[in-house]
This record gives structure tokens, C-alpha cells and sequence, in this order.
């Protein structure tokens, strides 16, 4: 039992660069707290004590200010970075080592009972400061939900969700050379060497824009000498102007 004790909050020590020592961690972090009220809970749930397991419920969310519902499922060395605010749902499921921030709100859009109602995260999800997962579907393993960001759909393993409703992202994530942790923690969900796909497309517009333009200026040449070879003059500051807005164009894409 200590072993999991330590271990648990040895995995936020590795998470929380302001987390000096585990006596600090023990006694001053209200998301540990609450996570293992939930453990208490959550077993009283599970042997039919629904009443007095909501009371228990309660009683954590007045003490740390994060609402958690005895039915949800959590797994092992999950953080409650911060923690004010988080509301987790009756069928939710966290796996392990997921880290999820203030604010966050784990919830369901359906009213029928007995059905999954709330969102399924898989191992090493970060769901940042002010997110809203709403639905039945799974975050898949490593995934990132930005500030935020409002999930509405299943979101593929390794991928970062950002915005209202949420967009898909797929980063490259770097590889951490830290025996301690196995893969790359990106704390807030801020994902490093990846682009919001709305922005790729409008670089994409601009290009063949400007090489739409950059073949026109070229036809237009081309009858010119043609049809009025001393019109070339005037073709040439035209093209120059329009060479002048491709750069600005260019200049505006960086």
C-alpha cells in the first residue's frame, strides 16, 4: 500500500516542477486528496453504499473543490493538476497517468440511465485548464485536449484537440531521454512542431494564389509579344506590382 502511496505521488513530483518533496505533496495538494477520497467512495459504490458513498462524494468536493462521481473509474497515478473546479461524471473512465487540469469538465450529453454517458480517456491523456470532454467516446492513449477546448468526438491516439468545437491535430511529439517518464509530457497540453490545420490551409490558398499569378503574368507576356511589342514596357511594371504583393503575401504567410 505504500509502495502505491509513493508511487502515486512520486508520479506528481515528475509532473509538478513546484512539487518540492512528498511531504509537501501529502499534505498541500487538494487533487491528491481528492483522488484517494474517490478510492474510498468509489469501493463503498461498488458494494451497493450509494447513499452513504455520494455523502462521502460530497464531503471531498466541499473539502477540495473538485466534484467527482463515486461510479467514475480511475486509474493509477492520475493528476489533478491544481484541481479547482474539475467535475467528472458517473461513467467516466481515466486510465492511468493522465494528468488533467483546473476547471476541466468531464460530462455527459445524454439523460438515459444506465448507458455510457461520459467520456473514456486512455493512458497519458492531458486534458487542459477549462476543457469540456462532453460525450461517451474515448480519448485515445498520449492524446491533448488544449485550454479550453470543447470535445465533441473521439479523438485518435497521439493526436492534440484544440478549439470550439475542437479540431484534431497530429504532432510530432518529442522523445524524452528521462528513465522516469517514458514518453513526452507536455504540461497544459501545449504541443510543440505542430500546426493548427485551419492555418496549413490558408498557406496552401496563398501558394497557388500567387503561382496562378505567377502563370497569368507569364500568358500575359506571351500575347503581348505576340500582338504589340511595345506594350512590354507597361506589362513590366505591371508584373512588378504583382510581384510586389506576392511578397507582402509571402511575407504575411511566415
Amino acid at each position: 500500500m505504500l509502495n502505491s502511496l509513493f508511487d502515486q505521488v512520486d508520479s506528481i513530483i515528475a509532473r509538478d516542477p513546484a512539487a518540492r518533496n512528498r511531504l509537501e505533496v501529502i499534505t498541500c495538494y487538494p487533487g491528491l486528496h481528492a483522488i484517494w477520497l474517490h478510492r474510498i467512495s468509489h469501493f463503498l459504490w461498488s458494494l451497493g453504499l450509494k447513499w452513504i458513498a455520494r455523502l462521502l462524494s460530497v464531503f471531498a468536493r466541499f473539502l477540495t473543490g473538485i466534484e467527482i462521481h463515486p461510479g467514475a473509474k480511475i486509474g493509477r497515478r492520475v493528476f489533478l493538476d491544481h484541481g479547482l473546479g474539475i467535475v467528472i461524471g458517473e461513467t467516466t473512465e481515466i486510465g492511468d497517468d493522465c494528468t488533467i487540469y483546473q476547471g476541466v469538465t468531464l460530462g455527459g450529453t445524454s439523460l438515459y440511465k444506465g448507458v455510457k454517458r461520459h467520456p473514456t480517456l486512455g493512458k497519458d491523456v492531458v486534458i487542459s485548464a477549462g476543457a469540456k470532454v462532453l460525450g461517451g467516446f474515448t480519448v485515445g492513449d498520449g492524446a491533448r485536449v488544449g485550454s479550453n477546448a470543447v470535445v465533441l468526438k473521439e479523438i485518435p491516439a497521439g493526436a492534440t484537440a484544440v478549439g470550439i468545437p475542437a479540431r484534431v491535430l497530429h504532432p510530432d511529439l518529442p522523445k524524452s531521454s528521462d528513465s522516469k517518464t517514458k514518453e513526452y509530457f507536455s504540461a497544459y497540453g501545449i504541443t510543440p512542431n505542430v500546426d493548427d490545420p485551419v492555418s496549413m490551409a490558408l498557406k496552401g490558398l496563398i501558394d497557388a494564389s500567387l503561382e496562378q499569378e505567377a502563370k497569368i503574368v507569364a500568358l500575359e507576356q506571351a500575347l503581348a509579344k505576340l500582338g504589340n511589342p511595345a506594350s512590354d514596357t507597361n506589362l513590366n511594371e505591371e508584373s512588378d506590382t504583382k510581384r510586389d504583393l506576392g511578397a507582402l503575401k509571402e511575407w504575411l504567410k511566415e
